[in-house]
């Protein structure tokens, strides 16, 4: 047996927020956005829809991860790092590096866009939810984010 809690919002009550995030990395690895995103969601005043999040690139990408212990975002990025390593003798593609097919490799493998619902002004990730920005190249970066929230 489960319950669902369920919001009617009126279509002419929804309204759209934009706003671009610009995340600067230091090389690989992850870096959390979560309280990035939860100020742009009080910035816009919405209570109650959705928050889209995308990240502008292909050679990095967004997740949702758990966000109370590193070492699980530390065994994350061992993992990639054995399935798409860098210097394979079989790719093609490497105009910007040794690490420029692995990451669009990695990119593929995840996701450049998270959608998570927002209720009563919060995001409804779960207790050791975080959302992180993946970065797959090694030398540092600056990062575009889309946030795109739609609600009442």
């Amino acid at each position: 047996m489960f319950s669902v809690d369920a919001i009617f919002v009126p279509q002419n009550r929804m309204r759209i927020y934009q706003e671009q995030l610009e995340v600067r990395s230091d090389g690989r690895g992850t870096y959390e956005i979560t309280d990035d995103i939860q100020a742009k969601i009080d910035q816009s005043g919405l209570s109650n829809g959705i928050v889209t999040v995308f990240v502008q690139h292909t050679s990095c990408s967004l997740i949702i991860m758990e966000n109370a212990d590193p070492t699980a975002r530390r065994d994350l990025e061992e993992f990639f790092n054995r399935i798409a390593p860098e210097d394979a003798d079989y790719f093609t593609h490497g105009s910007e590096g040794s690490d420029d097919m692995p990451s669009h490799i990695r990119m593929v493998l995840t996701r450049t866009s998270e959608t998570v619902p927002i209720v009563d002004g919060k995001m409804r990730l779960g207790t050791w939810q975080g959302i992180f920005l993946f970065e797959h190249r090694r030398a540092p970066h600056r990062r575009k984010i889309w946030i795109t929230i739609i609600g009442e």
